[in-house]
Parts: C-alpha cells; structure tokens; sequence
C-alpha cells in the first residue's frame, strides 16, 4: 500500500487567505458596492497580484493594511479598477437603441434632449446612443447632450480617445461605419476612431454609483444603467434606483439589462417594455 502523498505547495506567488479574500469582499462593497461571489476569488487574486508586483508589496494583508491606513489613497482607485468588470460593445441590446430613437423622434426638435450612460465603461455604449440621435434627428448635430460615466478611470480614459480596434465594429452597419468612424491608417491601421462630430456631443465624467447623491443636474429623457446592477446586492440596488428616479420625470425611460430583475422595486419603477423602466407614479422625488 503507498504512502499518501503531500498536498502540493501553493505555486501563487502571494498568499492569499479566505481572511484576505473575505476584507476584499467586504472593502469593494463598501467602496463601490460590488458584491463578489466566493467563485470570484482567483479572479480577485489574478487582478490584485498586478498591483503588489507594481508597488512592491510582499504580501496581500499589507497591501489591505496599506488601503485601510488612508482612506483618500490615490491606490483606491487602481483597487477600484481592478475589480470592476467592464463588458460591452456597440449596440448590445439592439432594440433599447430601437426604443430610443423612436423616443427621441417622439421628443423632436423643440428642446435640449440629456441623455446618461450610467456605467460607460470604454464608450460603446455612449457613442452608441450618439449615433442613434444623429441618425434619428439626421444630424451629426443633434439637440442632444449626452452624460457618460463609470467609477474606473482606466476606462473612461479609453473611452474619451474613441479609438478601437476595428474588429469592433465589424457588425455595424456599412454607412454606419463611414459617417461615424475614421479607419486608421500607417501606425493606426487596424484600428478605428469616433469621429470628432460623434465625439462632441459626450461628456464623460468619473462618478461612483454609491455617491450619497449625483452631481449631475436634472433629469434625463433616458437613462442607460445596463448590466451593472448584477454586481450589487438588493439592498444596494434599490439604494440606487431611489437616486437614479430623482433624475427622471414622468417621460423619463430607464433602461437596463436583460439580466437585471427589478420585482424587488416595484414601487420605484413600473416596466413599460422590454427591460425599460418608468418612474413609478407614486414614488417620491427627493
């Protein structure tokens, strides 16, 4: 009969103990209010190790104590940002930027039209909604001024560039891509850049969904917080939805993930379509 055999030695390059996951779990929720799931843990390792090797710290419990020491560290951010998850693409959902244009048309001419991108991530989503309004006003200047923000600079930096690689939009329609994009060429073939028209009409701007509240004006004809609150926990998902209504009046649509299910909320927001939201007539603006 052979000897059993050792359990073989962690080959991680840093500790990392269910007590390290568990104050990660607890100090990304109270800072953004992501909720991570025990099957995030090597996802939480492989993000985080970047930032030890890049400041030097040896272990995760003094990269935490590090993080604890000074709540306004600039690493908050880098620690932000390295735990959001940001997926997104051009037109994802198609029919909310079907259900937009016709709203827009319906608005028409006569006023300002503000629009939120709520999780901009790197920008297809923003230039997505842009372009529906300049196809459905046919203008590249259209009476619309669009919000786009997200709690990681690193995307936000990407997208205020506007470039991509062309795979990207590889879908989209032919003119589509000729009036909105300028294909790169020499040291830029490959890729791809929002024209400047397109670009103009967003503003995007860091903003955390757990701010007490939003600094951004009034209301908006639509607000786009897709596939974002799938991170939060009930709790903080309503915390949210209560804000996000004061910036909604009785024409404002919300629209957001296929994933997202709001049955928990129903006296904030009342469903009139395909995952888009009025304010519910009853709901308080504060």
């Amino acid at each position: 009969m052979s000897a059993q055999l050792p359990h073989p030695p962690d080959q991680r390059e840093f500790t990392f103990a269910e007590r390290d996951f568990r104050r990660v779990c607890q100090m990304i929720h109270m800072r953004a209010g992501i909720a991570l799931a025990p099957a995030k843990r090597d996802m939480v390792y492989g993000r985080l190790s970047r930032r030890l090797r890049s400041l030097g710290v040896d272990s995760f419990s003094q990269y935490l104590d590090m993080l604890d020491a000074d709540p306004d560290a600039p690493e908050w951010q880098s620690f932000t940002n390295a735990l959001t998850t940001n997926l997104t693409a051009f037109f994802r959902e198609p029919h909310h930027f079907e259900r937009l244009r016709a709203q827009l048309t319906a608005v028409g001419r006569g006023k300002s039209i503000r629009l939120w991108s709520c999780a901009a991530s790197t920008g297809e989503e923003p230039y997505s909604m842009a372009i529906t309004a300049c196809e459905a006003f046919g203008t590249l200047t259209p009476p619309v001024r669009i919000l786009a923000t997200d709690i990681d600079t690193q995307v936000l930096a990407t997208a205020q560039r506007g470039v991509y690689p062309l795979d990207r939009i590889a879908d989209l329609d032919d003119d589509l891509r000729r009036r909105y994009f300028q294909r790169g060429t020499g040291p830029n073939e490959g890729r791809c850049r929002v024209s400047p028209a397109l670009r103009a009409l967003v503003e995007f701007r860091q903003l955390n969904l757990q701010e007490p509240r939003y600094e951004v004006g009034g209301t908006f004809t639509a607000l786009f917080c897709r596939n974002v609150m799938i991170y939060f926990d009930k709790a903080t998902q309503r915390t949210i939805l209560s804000r996000l209504i004061t910036h909604m009046d009785e024409h404002s649509l919300l629209y957001t993930g296929h994933s997202e299910n709001y049955l928990h909320a129903v006296d904030l927001i009342q469903s009139c379509g395909r995952t888009v939201y009025r304010r519910h007539g009853a709901a308080v603006r504060t």
